[in-house]
């Protein structure tokens, strides 16, 4: 999926996380320990990503920055703004994306296929 389609669906996300029938925020928040040691395991593959929502994260929380809050005002925080929202929105797709990988692998039975 290209960068732009990703962010697009990162905050599409934020928009659908409340709609009746997906995960709630308890769900959510309880399945993020278990999706990063499924991907550490190799089980699941969301390693990248959540690579990408740490390195989010650490921007988002770092005293340096791209653009500087101190010079530039209120331009300097709707970086961190954005990077926030769109970090915001690929954890909710990421942790739809596994309980659903969660919920389909408890239905399948592990091996290979003979011919």
């Amino acid at each position: 999926m290209p960068p732009t389609l990703r962010r697009q669906a990162a905050y599409a996300a934020l928009l659908r996380v409340f709609k009746p029938g997906t995960p709630g925020m308890g769900k959510r928040l309880a399945a993020i320990p278990r999706m990063i040691r499924a991907s550490l395991k190799g089980d699941y593959d969301g390693g990248a990503r959540l690579l990408a929502m740490a390195a989010a994260g650490l921007y988002v929380v770092s005293p340096i920055d791209l653009v500087p809050e101190a010079l530039l005002l209120v331009v300097g925080l709707v970086d961190d703004a954005v990077v926030a929202t769109w970090l915001a929105g690929a954890l909710f797709a990421e942790t739809e994306r596994f309980l659903e990988w969660e919920r389909r692998r408890d239905t399948v039975i592990p091996g290979k296929v003979v011919r």
